[in-house]
């Protein structure tokens, strides 16, 4: 994480990071299209077989390494009423927030109905623009961190259990791949309408 120890540094906290031994080894299975809402399913689509956790940890440095080396994008949105590169990465840290807050909630057995959220009224007052994109892919890469250590320490149960979010029906590991497929879906619309590489 190249700016995490900048970040870390200006707010005085002390992350370690986990000894592997510590960390689960349970293998995600592809959640069924029951277990979240449809419009859910183009993103879990996106999340090719394999070890999603170690997909998790590798992603966030693909994407960071693509925006970092066009610093002179962050405002670009390739259309009115797009979102900039700025404004999409701020979005993905909150998206994120959300579904593993849910992940979180469902993993511990809480039957408490979840709330959705409007994504575009989010954006509209998170303030991103006023904000640079290595700050804003500072707190991304925490946000993932952050992720990551909650799905690797959940068993085989917890990421079956299913709740309720947004009126719809969700489980544990399709919040996990709902992550990873939503940064995908971005990081594509990166390369194929912003025109970074």
């Amino acid at each position: 994480m190249h700016g995490l120890s900048n970040l870390l540094s200006r707010t005085q906290v002390e992350l370690k990071q986990p000894a592997t031994d510590s960390m689960s080894t349970v293998t995600i299975v592809r959640p069924g299209a029951d277990e979240h809402a449809a419009y859910f399913g183009k993103y879990v689509e996106k999340v090719p077989d394999g070890d999603l956790m170690a997909m998790l940890r590798g992603q966030i440095a693909e994407t960071a390494a693509m925006l970092r080396r066009s610093p002179d994008r962050a405002d670009f949105a390739y259309a009115p009423g797009k979102w900039s590169v700025k404004q999409v990465v701020g979005h993905l840290a909150d998206v994120e927030r959300v579904m593993a807050y849910r992940a979180l909630s469902i993993a511990r057995n809480d039957p408490t109905p979840l709330p959705g959220f409007d994504e575009n009224a989010w954006v509209d007052n998170a303030g991103f623009a006023s904000r640079t994109l290595e700050d804003l892919l500072d707190e991304f890469e925490v946000v993932r961190a952050s992720t990551v250590q909650l799905g690797g320490h959940l068993d085989a149960d917890a990421f079956a259990r299913r709740g309720t979010a947004n009126g719809n029906p969700m489980s544990v590991r399709a919040l996990f791949y709902i992550i990873a497929g939503h940064e995908r879906h971005h990081l594509a619309l990166f390369r194929e309408r912003y025109g970074l590489r």
